[in-house]
């Protein structure tokens, strides 16, 4: 009799290890289920733009909700609770807004914008920063006029700072007379702020185009910069008409930003993908489409060479190596002439629309 109730409650213990064990496991794999979206909500808070004590709140609470529906909830309710909790951070997150009022550092602290007459551009806050070193500089804004008649040409080109995949993209409009008029995608930084690239996932940076002469915007990544190749290539636009689309483009979107704040992201909103965004409107047939390197953007030139986007007169790899203008704008230095002179030696720099392959 007592071995019979013996047996009976080790049953008893054995089922209910058993089940106390798989409620746990259920609980662990919601865990691993949810921890990529945990994971985000605790970078976008983070790394969020509020006041640090306002994140700081926030991420307690955060957590606090989600592990106690991970760990005290009942277990069919666990998935539910772990998505309401996860609607703190992302309310958070799209309750985050850009401003245009922060102490910004000298070389992002104005905005650009055009008027348009005709074919009369006029921009304000063209960047012409004077360079002792890459941090030691003297501010200088300007407003410039270009005619859009006299457009002759767009460049592309590619910064690489050593990840290979991954490089910083500006493009330069070309006018007679070897004015280049060049457009950066870029964060906004604030006084004392560095880029960060798992930042500008969270809404920590401003988004800004810098209009800049060329002896700025490249000078500053050839001449100043430590470990940073620059790349240079014409493109082979089906039209000046197109290529005044283009302009009219970052036009538009550098006078939207100069009336609305934006977000900067490093995946949606970068030098980029917006950029392709605002090019693809004028493309020619079969090179608007969307391609992996504009994520991977440091292989751009690749794909553009496939697809006869740039030159292809050489072979790739020696295109690429004679495209390389760090050496000439070295030579160039302040020099007004610098913009020819950094296109005397990349293969291509003669074609315009309608001059043939």
């Amino acid at each position: 009799m007592n071995m019979g109730r013996q047996k009976t409650a080790s049953r008893q213990v054995k089922n209910k290890v058993r089940r106390s064990s798989a409620e746990w496991g259920a609980r662990l794999l919601y865990a691993l289920i949810f921890l990529p979206f945990f994971t985000w909500g605790l970078l976008s808070l983070w790394f969020g733009s509020w006041p640090h004590w306002v994140c700081m709140a926030v991420m307690v609470l955060y957590v606090s909700a989600h592990t106690g529906a991970i760990i005290t909830a009942p277990k069919r309710r666990v998935p539910l609770l772990c998505l309401l909790a996860f609607l703190i951070p992302l309310a958070s997150f799209f309750l985050m807004q850009p401003s245009h009022d922060r102490r910004w550092q000298p070389d992002v602290a104005k905005m650009p914008y055009a008027e348009i007459t005709g074919n009369r551009v006029v921009v304000h806050n063209v960047r012409n920063c004077d360079y002792i070193t890459e941090t030691d500089y003297i501010p200088r804004y300007e407003t410039r006029t270009y005619d859009l008649s006299k457009l002759q040409s767009i460049d592309l080109m590619l910064t690489d700072w050593g990840l290979t995949y991954v490089a910083h993209a500006m493009i330069s409009f070309g006018f007679e007379g070897d004015r280049y008029l060049c457009f950066s995608i870029e964060t906004r930084k604030e006084e004392g702020e560095d880029y960060s690239a798992v930042k500008g996932f969270f809404r920590q940076y401003e988004l800004i185009y810098i209009v800049g002469d060329e002896r700025d915007m490249v000078r500053l990544r050839t001449n100043f910069r430590q470990g940073e190749d620059v790349y240079l290539y014409r493109l082979k636009i089906a039209s000046l008409d197109n290529a005044r689309n283009g302009l009219m483009e970052y036009i538009q979107r550098i006078n939207q930003l100069h009336d609305y704040p934006e977000w900067y992201n490093a995946l949606t909103e970068n030098c980029m993908t917006s950029g392709f965004r605002l090019a693809r409107k004028h493309a020619a047939p079969g090179r608007a489409k969307w391609h992996w390197s504009i994520i991977l953007n440091g292989l751009w030139d690749r794909r553009a060479y496939e697809n006869k986007t740039i030159d292809t007169s050489l072979p790739f790899n020696e295109l690429k190596q004679k495209s390389r203008i760090n050496d000439r704008a070295k030579s160039a230095n302040d020099s007004p002439d610098f913009s020819k002179i950094i296109r005397s030696g990349p293969p291509g720099m003669d074609w315009r629309p309608g001059t043939g392959e």
